[in-house]
């Protein structure tokens, strides 16, 4: 498995990407990334560290942070090889694009 180090807790702990998982010393505590705008506790988070742009389970993240995070994440999945699982994903993808912008 790959190891990505992201950075270092102000208490000397590791976080890292390991797999398809954000870690903290090695142990999986995410396997996604979520904007600080759509988190349930947006309000608290961002009045406690007003620079959270991303929310890995409890690990806040930088917007850098969390690019190297999710390019690792997106690493770690295997890739599809078969065709409909392709179609499938493209066919997702255009789905979400719309949506954001307001087509349905």
């Amino acid at each position: 498995m790959q190891k990505t180090f992201i950075r270092e807790t102000s208490d000397g702990r590791k976080v890292e990407v390991i797999g398809p998982y954000v870690c903290v010393d090695g142990q999986p505590v995410a396997d996604s990334v979520v904007e600080v705008k759509d988190h349930p506790n947006r309000r608290a988070i961002l009045h406690t560290l007003p620079n959270a742009a991303f929310m890995a389970g409890p690990i806040v993240l930088t917007a850098e942070e969390a690019s190297v995070v999710r390019g690792a994440l997106l690493m770690a999945k295997p890739s599809p090889t078969d065709p409909i699982a392709i179609n499938d994903q493209l066919r997702k993808a255009v789905n979400a694009r719309n949506r954001e912008a307001g087509i349905e």
